[in-house]
């Protein structure tokens, strides 16, 4: 717990329960989605860099360790958003004794992960590697790549960590100055260790970590300077038994639901694989980091509906939060309709961007133009269901994810790819199949009323 002395109230702390609904969403969202497009450039400037200076065999070695660390990341995002809420929720009862409470709970709880799963993922990623049928030929720049961002781990958790709570005060200008700082030393990494030393995967991967340590190093040096409520001494990190039961109540269906969610596009990687092996895994990987900037506009305003919502629900003002929710819905869908024609009508163009191989663009093609369609759904599914999020329904998040990922995406691949035999086209429309599902069961769910009951108060 912070030290009685200082401020009541840090530089960064944000009330988001006054003024202008539409100015304080978009004045909150704006940094958040400039610091997750950023965030985003990490995975697609390897890709970019690797797939114009290396081979394929080096692009699909990087798509396929990037998606085992990918889901990791996601784990701990989902499980950070307990204490997004939490934080929020206190700022805006005006509790700071609550947000310290929570933030170091958060923070050791994660540290101890952190650790933990970077030994056991060391450990097995050999074996991983092999369950998800990574080619022959890709598999030795695969396993570089998995085990130099292994190494990382511990800087991914804490990134999210810090970015989580500074989130629910209300500030979402710091994490994009710190991803901001640790993007550009990446792509700088990049060119150096990929374009001049021809180190392929494993030059991207050390790219990657040495930005991510450089972000939370700065991150941390700053916060503890400008009065933030955890100070990172060791002796501040405490495991308070009040919150670190709640934080894994609200947390930990998120995070399993990003799991899950992430583990069924594992699943079309390992499909992928089967198809049409190399070619078809680093043009899937093209398609994969063109999709994370694509939906990033939705996640960034279903992130900042949830926190938003959090602190007006934490003011007991649903009325504010619930206008919020659709005027974010409404600007997200916007944004991902003009996406999604700029990936239905130049689809070439785009795959062209990282690679001039014949065989890899058509095979990116066919999958982007079916793939494409979930950008329609996305915004929708993101932006309503930060709105539960926000009153403590991760739970309901949980079980509709799952249904979508597992029932309707991993199923509907394996249906319309090899049963009808329309191959990568199959696998691209299981995606907004998916979707679609889950944003039914989402309208039916808002429509009973049960999300107006704050859970996370309880």
């Amino acid at each position: 717990m912070a030290d009685e002395s200082r401020p009541t109230k840090g530089r960064y702390e944000r009330d988001l329960t006054e003024g202008s609904v539409v100015r304080q969403l978009i004045l909150f969202a704006l940094p958040f989605l400039a610091s997750n497009l950023i965030q985003s450039l990490y995975s697609v400037a390897d890709m970019l860099i690797v797939g114009n200076f290396a081979d394929n065999i080096s692009m699909s070695g990087v798509n396929i360790g990037s998606q085992i660390t990918f889901i990791l990341t996601n784990i701990v995002v989902g499980l950070c958003t307990g204490g997004t809420i939490l934080i929020a929720q206190a700022m805006g009862r005006k509790d700071r004794k609550a947000m310290e409470e929570v933030t170091a709970t958060l923070m050791t709880t994660l540290l101890i992960a952190g650790v933990v799963i970077t030994a056991l993922m060391i450990f097995l990623r050999v074996p991983v590697l092999k369950l998800i049928q990574t080619p022959a030929e890709a598999f030795d720049e695969a396993d570089r790549y998995l085990t130099v961002t292994c190494t990382g781990i511990l800087f991914i958790f804490a990134y999210n960590v810090l970015s989580a709570v500074q989130r629910g005060m209300g500030d979402s200008k710091r994490p994009f100055y710190f991803v901001l700082i640790a993007c550009v030393t990446n792509i700088a990494l990049d060119f150096v260790l990929v374009a001049i030393f021809k180190m392929g995967a494993l030059g991207a991967a050390l790219a990657t970590v040495f930005s991510q340590a450089l972000s939370v190093v700065l991150c941390m040096v700053t916060l503890a300077r400008d009065e933030f409520v955890f100070d990172f001494k060791p002796s501040s990190l405490k495991i308070h038994p009040h919150y670190i039961g709640r934080i894994f109540r609200l947390g930990l269906p998120s995070a399993v639901q990003n799991g899950v969610t992430s583990f069924s596009f594992l699943i079309i990687t390992v499909l992928t694989n089967y198809i049409g092996g190399v070619n078809a895994s680093a043009a899937v990987g093209v398609v994969s980091k063109f999709n994370g900037f694509a939906i990033m506009p939705a996640v960034a305003l279903g992130a900042s509906i949830s926190t938003v919502c959090a602190q007006n629900i934490g003011a007991d003002r649903w009325d504010r939060a619930v206008k919020t929710c659709w005027t974010g819905t409404g600007i997200a869908f916007a944004i991902s309709a003009l996406i999604f024609l700029i990936a239905r009508l130049f689809p070439a163009e785009i795959i062209a961007l990282f690679n001039r191989e014949p065989e890899l663009i058509q095979y990116g093609v066919v999958y982007m133009k079916s793939f494409c369609f979930d950008y329609l759904f996305v915004p929708l599914c993101f932006c309503v269901n930060g709105l539960f999020i926000a009153s403590g329904h991760t739970t309901f998040s949980l079980m509709n994810n799952m249904m979508s990922a597992l029932l309707l995406r991993v199923p509907a691949c394996v249906l319309f790819s090899l049963t009808l035999g329309w191959g990568l086209m199959g696998v691209g429309v299981g995606a907004p199949v998916a979707s679609a599902g889950s944003l039914v069961v989402i309208v039916l769910f808002y429509l009973s009323g049960r999300w107006k009951e704050n859970v996370a108060a309880q």
